[in-house]
């Protein structure tokens, strides 16, 4: 079975998808992404679709899915390298991709994980306020 390699950098997951996306890869893609964040605390997901010519409205719900099960995993995650087209089909489509942060490259993407994990904000730009134990965060949701 075909697998996309998902390297560990430090605290990061990369992912780069440098083969036409079907609809079983995608799904093995999330189940060894979000296995990857549990096992390793990854804080960060950076996914590079810069090679994919076309993305279809399911693999469009993957990416949007994986954000969320990151997030609910405590990891926030970067789409990056979305080719114009693939843009507008998303557009095309009706797809928001809600909760996926975006950035033109991997560096932009990088520095916008950095940011986004230093900063203390979740995928939804959400704010932490202390907690009334004394102890952990509590985050609260905007929007």
């Amino acid at each position: 079975m075909d697998r996309i390699p998902i390297l560990r950098m430090g605290n990061y997951l990369l992912v780069t998808i440098q083969v036409d996306m079907h609809d079983r890869l995608a799904m093995t893609l999330q189940d060894d992404l979000t296995g990857m964040i549990s096992s390793t605390g990854a804080k960060g997901v950076l996914i590079d679709i810069s090679s994919l010519d076309v993305v279809d409205s399911f693999i469009g719900r993957m990416l949007s899915n994986i954000a969320q099960m990151s997030r609910v995993l405590d990891a926030t995650t970067v789409v990056v390298g979305m080719r114009p087209a693939v843009a507008i089909t998303l557009v095309e489509l009706g797809m928001s991709l809600s909760g996926v942060k975006t950035a033109l490259n991997v560096e932009r993407g990088m520095d916008l994980l950095r940011r986004s994990i230093d900063s203390g904000r979740d995928n939804f730009s959400g704010s932490f306020r202390p907690a009334d134990d004394g102890g952990a965060d509590d985050v609260i949701e905007q929007g």
